[in-house]
């Protein structure tokens, strides 16, 4: 039986690629919207052939890849309380130097991600495919949320019959769409959103019905 063969040049020339293809795939999205934007423009856009485009996945795909980087900097269904930072803020003795560095870390994330968020949604109401993997990925964000609320409740900053609605909360007081509402549509700046967001985190219990 013959050997496999693993270049990590290759490899890595393929991780490079995806990671151009995504790229362009999410400011088409964002530029011309989700049914707008062909496999075809993708690939001119990336600089590779559409074969290629078609070996990284199908739209809806690089669609949910692209939120993936843009909002976490890699792609996978891991839980963001997974990821390096976010174990370093939960692990942070201080709970409102925490809150301080987790708001810095949602501000990071949601102005990178807000715009690739509304192409999906929008996308979301055309599109099977878009909806499926978009209700799954908020079942994920909900699981995080949940994870969350528990940090805030260890921290002895709601009490244990508030978990349930403090996860609920936290989806959407951390989310891009207040980011988006506050910061774009009312024209905020980011000093004013954060003293915003960090107000509602260190109150949270008093935020809960």
């Amino acid at each position: 039986m013959p050997r496999s063969y693993h270049s990590p040049r290759r490899q890595a020339d393929a991780a490079e690629t995806r990671a151009t293809i995504v790229e362009a795939a999410a400011r088409l999205f964002v530029r011309d919207g989700y049914v707008a934007t062909s496999i075809k423009a993708i690939a001119a856009e990336a600089g590779v052939s559409v074969p290629t485009v078609h070996l990284n996945g199908p739209k809806h795909a690089l669609l949910i890849a692209a939120f993936e980087r843009t909002f976490a900097g890699d792609e996978g269904r891991h839980s963001l309380a997974e990821r390096p930072e976010i174990v370093a803020i939960m692990g942070e003795p201080d709970t409102d130097t925490a809150i301080t560095r987790y708001v810095d870390f949602l501000i990071d994330a949601n102005q990178r991600s807000a715009a690739i968020v509304r192409a999906m949604v929008a996308a979301a109401d055309s599109d099977p495919e878009v909806r499926a993997a978009y209700l799954d990925l908020e079942m994920r964000r909900h699981r995080d949320m949940t994870i969350a609320a528990g940090w805030f409740q260890q921290r002895d900053r709601i009490r244990v019959d508030q978990l349930d609605v403090a996860a609920d909360v936290l989806g959407l007081i951390t989310g891009p769409d207040p980011w988006t509402h506050l910061t774009v549509a009312r024209g905020w700046d980011i000093a004013a959103y954060r003293t915003w967001l960090t107000a509602q985190l260190v109150h949270l219990s008093d935020n809960l019905a």
